[in-house]
């Protein structure tokens, strides 16, 4: 178990924030889509001596002394990840996914160029050329959306835009998109305009390297992704690409980019890419798409719209117009008895984005603890009386509060 016996002396501020969100993870069922608990041997690494280091450059090749060893511990994350995904190359350096993706975007593009992109109510991701960021002022992004009536993407609806305007980038994957996505299509789309293809693999990554959804690897010029999510590593980026991008990509990270690559963080993602290739692994990333499954069906049953009829991966996006409550209200209502989740936008939303009507879930971090699909179906039945009319909700609040307590002491997060 962590101890943080220095930290208690120096700082009991911090240490308290820190105890107090120990005890959070601990009490709370953790439901966000994006999120999971890493091994203590992926923490240990994270708060290492390797974090006093600067180390500029690559390994072998660094702007400053001393680097031999970080350059070892970087050299096996590269490795280790390149095998994992049966990669031509691997940057480990990125500190995030949206600074792995905004590479990608400094490796390929140059200003005013055309991407083809998934709109961030159809399930995309902020960074991928959403109106609110810095690179749809710089790029000229064209929007799909996933059809209207399946909640799926129309790859005829996607060839058709990429025909018409010819972008130089087409973006596919996503934060809120519960069905797997035919990479081979999307390649076959790139090539007859001319376009590459860029991937963001970020919510599906443990499924993809455990071989429980198909790779996006060999058939995308450049796979992004973070470490933590599914990946069940420290929060950081990453980016795979062919070897004709490899020198390109490293100067987008280092120095077009970013500055010193944060060896703590890249020591942590050489531990938890070690985990993943693991047989253990493969089975925990078996259970959680039969866990998210059996939370889908479920919920189906409890009378909730759960989008595109159920899920393929780890989450599960729900539309709760039919139940008169918006994602706001049911995230609040769900988090004041320990169920943690975010409201989320769905296609073609009613509600603005800081209310929504729609919740997303996940099971990453559930199966973590150790919970299999009797649990999802306990889980979705306290879901459903958290959605109630307020007066029921607050009659069963207690009862439900008490079922909480009773799943998080039998699947613990932490010995003590």
């Amino acid at each position: 178990m962590l101890e943080f016996k220095n930290l208690k002396n120096e700082d009991p501020e911090i240490y308290e924030a820190i105890t107090k969100e120990k005890k959070r993870q601990q009490d709370n069922l953790e439901m966000i889509a994006s999120e999971n608990f890493t091994s203590e041997a992926v923490m240990e690494a994270m708060g290492s001596y390797m974090t006093n280091k600067y180390a500029e450059g690559y390994p072998g090749n660094r702007y400053y002394a001393g680097c031999q060893n970080v350059d070892v511990s970087e050299t096996i994350a590269i490795e280790r990840l390149k095998k994992l995904f049966g990669a031509e190359h691997a940057n480990v350096q990125p500190h995030s996914g949206a600074q792995a993706n905004e590479a990608v975007y400094t490796a390929c593009l140059q200003p005013g160029d055309k991407v083809l992109t998934l709109t961030l109510n159809s399930g995309g991701h902020i960074s991928h050329m959403s109106k609110a960021t810095a690179q749809s002022r710089f790029y000229e992004p064209i929007y799909y959306d996933v059809n209207p009536e399946t909640y799926v993407i129309d790859y005829d609806e996607v060839e058709k835009l990429a025909l018409e305007n010819k972008p130089k980038l087409i973006i596919t994957g996503a934060s809120a998109y519960p069905r797997t996505i035919d990479f081979k299509r999307f390649r076959e789309i790139a090539d007859k305009c001319g376009a590459l293809l860029m991937v963001d693999m970020a919510h599906i990554a443990g499924l993809v390297a455990a071989g429980v959804h198909p790779s996006p690897v060999p058939y995308a010029d450049f796979v992004t992704s973070t470490t933590h999510k599914t990946l069940r590593g420290p929060r950081g980026g990453i980016i795979l690409c062919k070897e004709e991008w490899a020198k390109q990509i490293d100067l987008a990270v280092f120095p077009r980019t970013q500055g010193g690559p944060l060896e703590h963080v890249i020591a942590g993602k050489a531990v938890a890419f070690k985990e993943a290739l693991s047989p253990e692994f493969k089975a925990y990333q078996t259970q959680i798409v039969a866990n998210a499954k059996a939370l889908a069906e479920r919920l189906i049953e409890n009378g909730f719209n759960v989008l595109t009829g159920g899920t393929d991966n780890h989450l599960v996006l729900l539309d709760l117009r039919n139940k008169g409550i918006t994602g706001k209200d049911l995230e609040t209502r769900l988090d004041s008895v320990r169920i943690t989740t975010n409201k989320n936008a769905v296609p073609f939303d009613t509600e603005n984005k800081k209310t929504t009507s729609g919740l997303r879930l996940g099971t990453p971090a559930l199966t973590t603890r150790g919970m299999k699909e009797e649990q999802m179906t306990k889980i979705a039945d306290l879901i459903k009386l958290c959605a109630d009319s307020e007066e029921e909700f607050e009659a069963n609040k207690e009862t439900i509060i008490a079922e909480v307590d009773k799943l998080t002491k039998e699947f613990p997060l932490y010995n003590e």
